[in-house]
């Protein structure tokens, strides 16, 4: 079976790749990005540091890209680990189809799983945020033996049967409603410290019109809010598979996301790998903890990968 046998067909007629000015002069992002084909769909990614190092796989979510790592790839590097960052469909340098049935949960799971085949992903430690962990605990579960760590900051797995926080409902209503949908100052209202005009451009950049901006616009509106919701049962059996994880698990919250705020605990109680970690609550951070904090995210995940050998999972 190839990896691209269960991607979904996708009319290339009806998907825009934001033009490589906008996106190659960023002095804090000096990576040079790599591309996969899958079917047809570009895929960008970053890849840096020594080809035989366990890589660091470093998930974003929305409606950010692999800028939003920009703070922690150096640190990670200079610690000798290979580090790798992709760009979701629809989001930075990757290609971004215009037509809304294109998007879905599934189809990004999906997508990712290939990606992640097409690379041969082994021995990696995930750091995942925001929908980088709806997609990212979903690439753990459905192939476990390439990844020898995760590590959860403010993100989850809902699976439809818990109410969503009220701070979400809000955001969901607005990314469906809002005439207006400033990327940029979206991602900055989710921090603690300010961004300069310079990095909310950044963030703006990918996505020059509101073509660009479908996956931004529609990805609240897949997070699954009650049993019936598409992929809720698929997450249901995530974690069936994560009540298994044996291999650490660390959990780096922050302590102002009113989005996430308290979202470690299922975790905590229901998955086996979570015990005898060094959890810590990141102060002083909002929601984009790698805005605010990055440099120390990054020391604190040396530390852990450095004093976590991995066995089997049992």
């Amino acid at each position: 079976m190839t990896v691209h046998q269960n991607l979904p067909a996708i009319d290339k007629a009806h998907v825009l790749r934001t033009p490589e000015a906008l996106l190659s002069d960023f002095a804090d992002f000096p990576y040079t990005p790599r591309y996969a084909d899958l079917d047809g769909l570009r895929l960008a990614y970053i890849d840096e540091g020594p080809r035989n190092a366990p890589p660091v796989l470093l998930m974003h979510g929305e409606p950010t890209w692999s800028y939003l790592y920009r703070k922690m790839i150096p640190v990670l590097l200079q610690a000798g680990h290979r580090v790798i960052a992709p760009d979701l469909i629809g989001f930075g340098r990757s290609d971004k189809p215009t037509q809304n049935s294109d998007y879905s949960y599934g189809n990004h799971v999906r997508w990712m799983c290939a990606w992640m085949e097409q690379i041969d992903l082994q021995d990696a430690t995930l750091f995942c945020q925001d929908w980088g962990s709806l997609i990212g605990l979903r690439m753990v579960t459905h192939s476990p033996h390439r990844f020898a760590r995760i590590a959860l900051a403010n993100g989850g797995l809902p699976t439809g049967h818990e109410r969503l926080p009220k701070a979400l409902r809000i955001w969901r209503a607005f990314a469906r409603w809002s005439p207006w949908f400033p990327i940029g100052k979206i991602v900055a209202s989710g921090c603690a410290t300010p961004l300069s005009g310079a990095e909310i451009a950044a963030y703006n950049a990918p996505f020059p019109d509101a073509r660009y901006r479908k996956a931004a616009r529609l990805f609240p509106s897949f997070i699954p809010s009650s049993p019936d919701s598409p992929e809720s049962a698929n997450n249901v059996r995530a974690w069936q598979i994560l009540t298994h994880w044996h291999k650490p698990f660390l959990t780096l919250f922050s302590s102002r996301d009113p989005i996430t705020r308290g979202g470690d605990k299922p975790f905590l109680e229901r998955i086996p790998g979570t015990a005898h970690q060094p959890h810590a609550t990141t102060r002083g951070a909002g929601h984009f903890l790698q805005e605010d904090k990055g440099p120390e995210l990054a020391a604190t995940l040396n530390h852990w990968i450095a004093n976590t050998p991995v066995g089997e999972n049992l």
